[in-house]
C-alpha cells in the first residue's frame, strides 16, 4: 500500500511519479497543439525529439535517486506523450484526485494504474464529470489550497482554460477545513507569453517563505496582490514575461532547502542561492517547448 500525504509543495519528498518520454511519439499536427507554446514550436520545426528529451528526464530521475526518493514511472504507451504527470492526477493530504482532462488522455490515468490500485479505496476520489481540472492549477499550502482558474464566460473557448469553478467549488467541499484561495489566470490559445496555461507557469512556493510570481499571469490585480501580502514583498521573486514563457516558475523543490531548476535560469538560480537554497541544476529546455517543466513532469505521493 503506499500511505499518501502531501500538505505543501516543499516538505521532503519521499515518493513521486516522474512521467517518460520514452515513447513520444512524431511531432503533433498543429491543429492537435494543446497550447500556444506546443504550436509555435511545431510551425517552427522545433517541436522537441524523443531522443533529445529522455536524458533530460532521466537526469530528473537522477537528482530524485540522489536524495532517496522512491520514482514510480508510468507504463510506457507507444507513440504517446506522457510526460507531464502532474496533469492527470494529483495528491492533497492522504487523498488522490484524479485530475479530468482533455479526454485525448484519458490513457494517461490508465498508465500509472500500478500507482493508483495501492492507494486506498477510499483515498481515490474522481470529481463529478462537469468539473474540470488539472494537477498544474493545485497547490495545497497547509492549511490553504490555491488553484488557478479562469472565470470567464468564454471558458469553452480556450483549450488553455483547464480548470473551472465547479472544481474549484467541490476541492472546498472534499476539504471543508481548508481554505481553497483561487485565482483568474489570463489565458491565450494562439500567444504563449500570455498565456498562464496553469497555476504554477506564473507562481510556486518555496521554502524559507519564498516564492516566485508573475504578477501579468494575473487577470486580476488583487487576487495577485493577495499572494504578495501572504508571501510578503520582500519574499517574492517577480519573473518577467520571458521568464514566464521559459518555464522560470515551473521548478520543484525536494525539501525546504533543495530546489531542481533548470541551467539556464541564470537570474532566478543565482537569486536562491544568494536566500540559501541548494538549487540542482539539470538540462530541461527540449521539455519546456511543450509549455511544462519540472513541476509538470512530477506527481508528488509522499512528503514527510
Amino acid at each position: 500500500m503506499i500511505h499518501l500525504n502531501i500538505t505543501d509543495e516543499i516538505s521532503r519528498l519521499r515518493a513521486v511519479v516522474v512521467g517518460t518520454a520514452a515513447s513520444n511519439g512524431s511531432a503533433p499536427d498543429l491543429e492537435d497543439a494543446y497550447d500556444p507554446k506546443s504550436a509555435e514550436h511545431i510551425r517552427k520545426g522545433t517541436y522537441p525529439k524523443t531522443s533529445d528529451m529522455i536524458p533530460e528526464m532521466e537526469a530528473l530521475v537522477a537528482v530524485f535517486k540522489k536524495y532517496n526518493v522512491d520514482v514510480y514511472r508510468p507504463k510506457e504507451i507507444k507513440d504517446y506523450n506522457q510526460i507531464f504527470s502532474r496533469d492527470i492526477a494529483f495528491v492533497i493530504d492522504d487523498k488522490i484526485i484524479k485530475a479530468n482532462i482533455l479526454p485525448d488522455r484519458e490513457k494517461e490515468i490508465e498508465a500509472i494504474e500500478h500507482v493508483w490500485s495501492q492507494i486506498p479505496k477510499e483515498n481515490r476520489i474522481k470529481l463529478s464529470e462537469a468539473a474540470h481540472i488539472e494537477g498544474g492549477d493545485v497547490m495545497p499550502w497547509n492549511d490553504h489550497i490555491f488553484v488557478g482558474t479562469y472565470r470567464g464566460a468564454d471558458y469553452a473557448n480556450y483549450i488553455t482554460a483547464r480548470t473551472n469553478m465547479t472544481a474549484v467549488r467541490e476541492l472546498q467541499e472534499l476539504f471543508p477545513k481548508k481554505t481553497v484561495k483561487s485565482f483568474n489566470l489570463r489565458k491565450s490559445n494562439t500567444i504563449a507569453r500570455d498565456n498562464a496555461l496553469h497555476l504554477d507557469c506564473c507562481f510556486q512556493p518555496l521554502g524559507k517563505g519564498k516564492a516566485i510570481i508573475h504578477k501579468e499571469g494575473f487577470l486580476e490585480e488583487e487576487e495577485y496582490t493577495w499572494l504578495v501580502d501572504f508571501f510578503g514583498k520582500e519574499n517574492c521573486f517577480h519573473i518577467t514575461k520571458d521568464e514566464m514563457y521559459h518555464m522560470n516558475s515551473n521548478i520543484f523543490s525536494i525539501s525546504p532547502e533543495v530546489i531542481i531548476s533548470e541551467k539556464t535560469f541564470t537570474r532566478l538560480n543565482t537569486w536562491l542561492r544568494s536566500e540559501g537554497f541548494t538549487v540542482e541544476e539539470i538540462a530541461y529546455s527540449e521539455i519546456a517547448k511543450q509549455e511544462g517543466l519540472l513541476r509538470c513532469s512530477t506527481l508528488p505521493l509522499i512528503r514527510d
